[in-house]
């Protein structure tokens, strides 16, 4: 029919599309005992950061815990993981030790960057997660690069890159969209819509507000979720799982969210233009996530939960600072007997090195 719609590649899921899957108790469990987890440890960095404990940058991930926890719970041994500055759920929710994340906020040579790379640069290879990276949309093709890395094994593993709402306006995700659908490299776009990027509402900054459609383009199949239900994203993310390790070619989520705090801690107040959170908290989606996950009881986390606290008074107590010579130098530098720049052509000829 001439006049007809193209049929679209996008879905949408939520409390519209019927019941979910009863979870177990234990499954629900582990859920609240994490994302409490996340809320507490940045809670505590947000408050360290006040004491000056913590300096440079602070991106804080209170609200969006339920995106990283359900996601996480989807992935294998071998997928990676890969997103932009606000990074620490995303070290906790990869098994990093709390210790050594508040350390490296404290610029501390225990920390898993050896105190350099801050909050926005953490990493854990043995986990999955490769960064924690502070410009906006470079990790979208890093990520698709994971992905061309494991077509090319042949490994049947997968790779999952974070942005956001701000950062899928930039050119290189549109330029990683294209590669990973031309090679149809196993790869799980994510975007973690919290609507107002930085402190600007979405409706101000872009034109087609359904973010899950900006891969159709591509022949991406798009899926939005209610990424403050956890149950929801962890369907959704075993579901584009199973069709990325079926070599279907890459998938893109956007996670319907929103961060209680401002965009860093040096603005941690959100900006005028935003609403009040007090209605993101009580919205219907939230309030369903809380009604299924109020079944645990919080008495069990009380012995868990003074780590945290017990990890913010340890901080002086923890190694030094790591811009000392040595560690620097260590770590930096290459080790003079191997620098290009002291081998004479004389030596190169004489076969001296």
């Amino acid at each position: 029919m001439a006049g007809a719609k193209k049929k679209s590649k996008t879905t949408k899921s939520g409390a519209k599309r019927g019941a979910k899957p009863a979870a177990s108790h234990e499954i629900l469990e582990t859920y609240y005992r994490e994302m409490l987890r996340i809320r507490r440890f940045e809670e505590k960095a947000g408050q360290m950061y006040g004491m000056g404990l913590i300096g440079g940058f602070c991106h804080l991930y209170i609200g969006q815990e339920a995106v990283v926890t359900g996601l996480q719970h989807a992935l294998e041994p071998g997928d990676s993981v890969i997103t932009g500055y606000r990074c620490h759920a995303h070290m906790l929710a990869a098994g990093a030790d709390p210790r050594a994340i508040m350390a490296e906020l404290a610029g501390r040579a225990g920390g898993v960057s050896k105190g350099k790379g801050g909050s926005m640069h953490m990493f854990i290879p043995e986990g999955g997660f490769y960064g924690g990276h502070g410009i906006v949309g470079a990790q979208a093709p890093l990520g698709a690069g994971f992905g061309f890395a494991n077509k090319y094994r042949g490994n049947d593993r997968v790779s999952v890159t974070f942005f956001g709402d701000g950062a899928a306006n930039q050119g290189q995700v549109f330029e990683a969209f294209n590669m990973a659908a031309l090679w149809k490299l196993p790869v799980i776009f994510v975007i973690e819509n919290n609507q107002y990027a930085m402190g600007t509402s979405i409706a101000r900054s872009t034109a087609n507000k359904e973010l899950c459609q900006r891969g159709e383009a591509f022949g991406i199949r798009g899926q939005q979720v209610d990424g403050m239900d956890v149950l929801a994203v962890n369907a959704a993310t075993e579901k584009a799982v199973a069709q990325c390790r079926a070599d279907e070619g890459p998938v893109l989520l956007e996670m319907m969210t929103y961060r209680y705090r401002g965009h860093s801690m040096s603005a941690a107040i959100p900006c005028p233009t935003r609403p009040n959170t007090a209605p993101a908290r009580k919205s219907p989606r939230c309030a369903r996530s809380v009604t299924r996950l109020s079944m645990c009881a919080t008495c069990w986390l009380r012995p868990a939960l003074p780590m945290m606290i017990h990890c913010a008074r340890s901080i002086k107590r923890l190694k030094p600072r790591s811009m000392t010579p040595p560690i620097s130098h260590r770590i930096i530098y290459r080790p003079r007997r191997m620098s290009c720049s002291l081998i004479s052509p004389c030596r190169l000829k004489r076969g001296g090195v």
